[in-house]
């Protein structure tokens, strides 16, 4: 039951303001919200499946310990992440098939390789668990899929994000440091190596705040025939 809700939480927290939920904006203001949401989750269910068996089994080859370290490490680089934000970049429109596959495949497509995906595989392995993280991972990603896709239907225009994306990255990151001072070992563990590590990150997310930490956008209204 831990893994399955610290799934559901984390990967709702990394999809706010990421480009798959501004994808779910998008496809809401063109199609069906039903064909949106199971377009959606078809995609959603093989993309999780895939990512929670490549983290399962990278405790076979892996220590324990060190997978702990770097799925701390990932959520501190979700964190950041999701500051920069993500922009729809052409995958709105990428294909011409019936709705359904429309929104499937464009979903499939845009999830490899994002961060959701990468939080999966880390779970997994940090849990060593593929079913609960797997029914984790999907619930959150259509509990955020569903809140972007009722903000395309009853909006249908700009909103500001920022409030949403600024407190989804300090939980990542606090979750991520946590883990660090978790699982590092004791010898790294001095004031200098903290304030070292504090001031690097303050500094990553100034940097990253001012060059794209306002990019994060949802897409403006589609008409029907686009």
């Amino acid at each position: 039951m831990t893994a399955f809700l610290t799934s559901l939480v984390f990967v709702v927290l990394a999809e706010m303001g990421d480009k798959t939920q501004l994808l779910a904006m998008a496809f809401a203001t063109r199609y069906c919200w039903r064909t949106v949401m199971w377009g959606v989750f078809a995609a959603t269910i093989l993309n999780h499946l895939f990512a929670v068996v490549v983290g399962s089994y990278l405790t076979y080859f892996i220590p324990m310990n060190y997978i702990q370290l770097a799925a701390a490490a990932s959520f501190i680089i979700f964190g950041l992440w999701t500051i920069r934000g993500d922009e729809l970049n052409g995958e709105d429109k990428a294909c011409k098939r019936t709705p359904f596959w429309t929104v499937a495949i464009a979903f499939f497509i845009a999830e490899m390789g994002d961060k959701t995906q990468l939080a999966t595989v880390a779970l997994a392995a940090q849990f060593n668990a593929i079913i609960p993280v797997w029914l984790g991972t999907t619930t959150g990603m259509m509990v955020a899929d569903g809140i972007g896709i009722i903000i395309g239907i009853v909006l249908g225009k700009r909103i500001p994000e920022r409030a949403v994306k600024w407190f989804a990255a300090i939980v990542f990151i606090g979750f991520g440091l946590f883990g660090l001072y978790e699982y590092l070992p004791g010898q790294y563990l001095t004031p200098a190596t903290i304030t070292g590590t504090i001031a690097i990150l303050l500094l990553l997310i100034y940097l990253i705040a001012r060059m794209g930490g306002d990019t994060t956008k949802l897409p403006p209204k589609l008409s029907p025939e686009e």
